[in-house]
């Protein structure tokens, strides 16, 4: 973990025995495991507490963004005018000519087709143009 080999270990050790002696070591020993694992158990907990705190502020987060997506489809639904079908254009019929008596073929009819009048005119946004204020219901 901190980058310690055997040999360093134990050197430490000896350097333990020598200083502590061999009556005094074996109860250095445990407190020092005792020391070790308290600041093990007490690491873990700060750092469970840590991603705890970090798991519920993104959870936090998360819930606002869906409150606010939520809030936003509503938004869009209230604000967006209902699409009315236009009403279809009905056509004009054509001119009949009626043959002359004594001809044995008509001659074709030529006329002009009707243009349908478009009910909105280019100028008029279309109702879903990002660039404009919502409107009121």
């Amino acid at each position: 973990m901190f980058g310690i080999s055997f040999t360093e270990l134990l050197l430490v050790g000896l350097v333990a025995l020598l200083v502590l002696g061999p009556e005094r070591l074996p109860g250095a020993a445990r407190t020092a495991g005792l020391w070790i694992g308290r600041l093990k158990r007490s690491f873990n907990a700060i750092k469970q507490e840590v991603e705890r705190e970090i798991g519920a502020d993104d959870i936090r987060r998360q819930l606002h963004n869906e409150h606010i997506l939520s809030l936003e489809q509503e938004a869009r639904k209230i604000f967006t005018p209902t699409q009315q079908e236009p009403t279809p254009v009905q056509p004009v019929a054509e001119p009949t000519i009626a043959p002359e008596a004594g001809a044995t073929e008509a001659a074709p009819v030529t006329a002009e087709p009707v243009k349908p009048v478009d009910p909105a005119p280019a100028t008029t946004p279309t109702p879903h143009d990002p660039t404009l204020p919502p409107r009121a219901p």
